[in-house]
């Protein structure tokens, strides 16, 4: 493997990080000269993160860990545009009420992966809609759209594909890499940061900042990419067939991101290993060669490690013994989430799969039924006979709950309240 002069380019390239940078080699030399400053852009489109934005996360967080200062970048501003990378139509709007409650629901999610404060290396958290709402329309444009051609936008991935395809691109979202990289110039400006970092699918607008820093200021500015990332099996990042995998625990329990986790794809344990947690290298190098049974020891390790930097080590801890009890024991652990019925619902009783829909294991009750229906749904570990079988609360165990299943490794309390 190339060696090379910084601790943070070295680690980015070992663990699985370096997709594209603008030049290597000079942001190597600074870099092994800290601390630098480099920031990672999040649109406020959802009340949390998901894990499909965990590389970004965890690239702040190794860049942080190698001595430079990370900037977490919260699109206040651009979240009113909408980004049109990898998407196949424009996003919802949403109002400034909606991007505020988005916005103080993301940012719980970076005091647990970054150290703030006031110091060389620590992370600060900016919002561009500081400069961004109080730009003026003509003189933005007389001042920087000049600096843009439309020929090369319209050659960019995201553009190209939505044309391609004959789906509609707005003239807002066509606007919005020319945000992207005015930000990265503010940036320059009021924090000498000289590097953007983002997904592959970023490159076009990050390269767009660091040449508008060269035109107007003749600033020497960097850009790194990381890869797109998908499961071997295809699947994106951070989905599942039941939804996201939030990171705010009020939006996804501790027990189901680690179950997330231990349900890695056996050719994805030693890439996750390298990405999502701080093992030694050489020791993801002897998990990620397990095979057969001993291979979910190292998938239980990715779950802990993985949920114990997002939820705290206590809560990655109780999840882990609940599926093992769980699972192991074939008995119910105090982890699982669980769901509060009244009392008055159970002593009328239930249907089966509008309980599967109440406790979150279905998305609708057609899906609950078919899921009864199929034989996956199972009632206090014993199958359920039928998907209209009325549950009540003759049915709470000995511990005063239900437990329902759906398959073998989702599973949910009701509690009756």
């Amino acid at each position: 493997m190339t060696s090379h002069k910084s601790d943070f380019i070295n680690t980015v390239a070992e663990r699985g990080f370096l997709h594209q940078c603008t030049d290597l080699e000079a942001l190597d030399a600074l870099a092994a000269k800290p601390p630098l400053s480099a920031y990672i852009g999040f649109d406020c489109t959802a009340p949390s993160l998901h894990a499909g934005s965990l590389v970004s996360i965890m690239l702040l967080r190794l860049l942080q860990n190698t001595g430079h200062k990370p900037i977490v970048l919260i699109g206040g501003g651009t979240t009113k545009v909408g980004d049109p990378s990898g998407k196949d139509e424009a996003r919802k709007f949403l109002g400034d009420d909606d991007i505020a409650a988005n916005m103080a629901g993301i940012r719980d999610v970076f005091a647990k992966f970054l150290t703030f404060g006031d110091g060389p290396t620590d992370a600060m958290m900016i919002n561009n809609a500081d400069w961004l709402d109080g730009l003026s329309y003509i003189p933005f444009l007389r001042d920087y759209g000049r600096y843009f051609s439309v020929n090369r936008m319209l050659g960019l991935d995201s553009v190209k594909t939505r044309l391609e395809r004959q789906q509609p691109l707005s003239f807002l979202e066509f606007n919005y890499m020319v945000l992207q990289a005015y930000d990265f110039l503010e940036l320059a400006r009021r924090h000498k940061c000289i590097l953007q970092m983002g997904g592959s699918d970023q490159w076009g607008n990050i390269v767009g900042g660091v040449e508008l820093g060269r035109r107007i200021d003749n600033a020497e500015l960097f850009g790194l990419t990381t890869p797109l990332l998908t499961t071997s099996s295809g699947a994106k990042m951070g989905k599942t067939a039941e939804g996201a995998v939030w990171l705010n625990e009020d939006m996804l329990s501790a027990y189901d991101y680690w179950q997330y986790w231990r349900n890695t794809e056996d050719a994805d344990v030693g890439r996750f290993l390298r990405l999502f947690t701080e093992l030694p290298v050489d020791e993801i190098g002897r998990l990620e060669t397990l095979e057969g049974e001993e291979i979910n020891d190292a998938k239980k390790m990715l779950a802990d490690a993985a949920t114990a930097l997002c939820h705290g080590q206590a809560a990655a801890g109780a999840a882990a013994e609940t599926a093992r009890k769980t699972f192991e024991e074939g008995t119910q652990g105090e982890a699982l989430p669980a769901v509060d019925v009244p009392r008055a619902d159970l002593e009328q009783g239930i249907p089966a799969f509008e309980l599967f829909k109440r406790a979150g294991l279905a998305k609708s009750n057609a899906e609950a039924r078919r899921l009864i229906k199929g034989g996956g749904g199972r009632l206090n570990d014993s199958p359920l006979g039928s998907e209209t079988r009325a549950v009540n609360i003759d049915d709470l165990n000995a511990d005063g709950v239900i437990k329902l299943s759906a398959g073998k490794k989702r599973h949910a309390l009701v509690k009756a309240v």
